[in-house]
Order: structure tokens, then sequence, then C-alpha cells
């Protein structure tokens, strides 16, 4: 089974790949755009971890995406919140 996992949209996007339940490829975005910290949809690491296991994407099995939907909601909630500061009003941190 081949398996291609894709992490986006987040800090440091990066793709893997796995073939019968070994990794053989992997390569965060941002070594590849050479953009610290890239966060965009890592179109060039899915094309270097595929190239490197000399397939297609049509030998794909599937295509899973990372994500756990209340962890993603909690980052995004805290740094709207870090980030939106009322003049004047205290400064509040744990």
């Amino acid at each position: 089974m081949k398996i291609l996992g894709i992490s986006a949209h987040y800090h440091d996007a990066a793709a893997a790949l796995v073939i019968d339940g070994v990794p053989v490829a992997a390569v965060q975005e941002e070594r590849l755009s050479r953009r610290k910290n890239d966060a965009s949809f890592p179109l060039s690491a899915i094309e270097w971890c595929l190239d490197q296991a000399g397939i297609a994407p049509d030998d794909l099995d599937a295509v899973v995406f990372y994500e756990r939907s209340m962890l993603k909601f909690e980052r995004i909630l805290t740094s709207t919140l870090r980030a939106f500061r009322v003049p004047g009003a205290p400064s509040h941190t744990r």
C-alpha cells in the first residue's frame, strides 16, 4: 500500500510517503521553496516524494492530511487573540 501524507497551511508544510508500512521519502516544503517556515500547500514536497519513490500520483492508494481540528482551532484562536491588542488594555499572559 502506498500512502502519501500531507501537512499544510500551518508552520512547516511537508509531505511524506510510506510504502507497505515503510517510510521511503519525507521533506518539508521550505527545503524546496527556500522560504523559512513555508506553510503553503506542499506541492514541491509531494512531487519530490513521488520522484524519490519513482511512482506517479495514480499509483497512490491513499492520500491523508494531518489535522486535529480542535488543536488547529485552538492555535488559530490563540494566535488571533495574541495579535489583537486593545489600546490601553492590560496585557494578560499565562
